[in-house]
């Protein structure tokens, strides 16, 4: 069971990305939890995470210009990423419970560079 992240790239300051998740392997259940990014020097962080209420939470740095969507039933979670700035630049993570375990299952990131 893995979850591989992709769709970064190079972008210039106010392009788009959407970056999708697939998680694959024998899976029954799976749980996405959200989207986190780590850039060069800083610890990683959240981008967006679904709430149990169903809700979704951005971060403050991406809200406004970030839309999470995921569909449990195809195992794929994406984020589309509006009007990237280079604070943007980072590796992107998804990570997931799957299967009913309690452990979170991390993604292998995707590079986004935000640069002109």
């Amino acid at each position: 069971v893995q979850l591989q992240a992709s769709g970064g790239g190079l972008v210039q300051p106010g392009g788009s990305l959407r970056l999708s998740c697939i998680a694959s392997g024998s899976i029954f259940n799976i749980n996405f939890i959200g989207w986190y990014r780590q850039a060069p020097g800083k610890e990683r962080a959240e981008v967006a995470t679904f709430r149990s209420d169903g809700s979704t939470h951005y971060a403050d740095s991406v809200t406004g210009r970030s839309t999470m969507s995921g569909d449990n039933a195809k195992n794929t979670l994406n984020l589309q990423m509006d009007n990237l700035e280079p604070e943007d630049t980072a590796v992107y993570y998804c990570n997931a419970f799957i299967n009913f375990s309690t452990r979170q299952v991390w993604g292998k990131g995707t590079q986004v560079t935000v640069s002109s």
